[in-house]
């Protein structure tokens, strides 16, 4: 079944632009990566420093074979510095969709 994730990123204000630049540089590997299907990153309408990542994977093996990788370690390594908070990170299931 296919799981959905959804983080939000607290940015310090400061790290914004090298939050941003990781992101592009990262986005096209992340997309590509074995079992991710959808990739997305928003920013809060209201608060510029936070930012949610919404992706799509075909189970929660895949995303947990991502999270394992020695790429998610070093973008992970690279990103989490640029915090304001600790993330927070949701994995749901889609229940159904109105059109």
């Amino acid at each position: 079944m296919m799981l959905i994730r959804i983080v939000k990123l607290t940015i310090k204000s400061e790290n914004i632009a090298s939050f941003e630049r990781i992101f592009e540089e990262t986005k096209q590997y992340i997309r590509n990566f074995e079992g991710c299907q959808f990739l997305a990153l928003y920013r809060d309408t209201k608060d510029p420093n936070i930012f949610f990542t919404h992706s799509h994977w075909v189970d929660d093996t895949a995303l947990q074979h991502y999270r394992n990788s020695e790429f998610f370690k070093t973008v992970w390594s690279k990103t989490k510095p640029l915090f304001d908070a600790k993330p927070e990170a949701y994995s749901m299931t889609q229940i159904t969709t109105v059109n």
